[in-house]
């Protein structure tokens, strides 16, 4: 795994449309670029997923990469929350709940994220402002 990244990683499902409005969210909130962000698709997403023992199709599960641990699902949200302008990080309270009274809200999205939300046949392309911040 990346030995303590210099800022989070976040690793979504590039093609979903769901996450990738959440990764722009996320980008709007975080005015200063505390993120770093890659695809779940990408060499560097794949890697994590192999080392962290998922699937290498295991794209319906957000990733954050923070301080050298790997965090899934609710609570992987949660911390990002956390990070961002505005009263997002009040959502962090929700941390008193065990994740797995949590997750399974996570998982009913991430299991419709398609058929609620679309998919695209690429991953997201970041706009010149934010390219910087995408780890390819």
């Amino acid at each position: 795994m990346i030995n303590n990244p210099d800022h989070p990683i976040v690793f979504f499902d590039g093609v979903c449309n769901f996450c990738n409005r959440s990764v722009q969210f996320i980008l709007r909130n975080d005015p200063e670029r505390k993120f770093r962000y890659a695809s779940l698709q990408s060499s560097l997403g794949q890697r994590v997923l192999q080392e962290a023992g998922l699937p290498a199709n295991q794209l319906s599960t957000l990733l954050l990469l923070k301080n050298g641990k790997l965090y899934r699902k609710s609570t992987a949200a949660l911390l990002i929350a956390a990070e961002l302008r505005g009263l997002w990080p009040a959502l962090y309270a929700l941390t008193i709940l065990p994740a797995f009274l949590r997750d399974p809200f996570y998982d009913l999205v991430a299991r419709n994220r398609y058929r609620l939300f679309g998919k695209q046949e690429a991953c997201m392309i970041p706009d010149a402002k934010a390219k910087d911040l995408f780890i390819s």
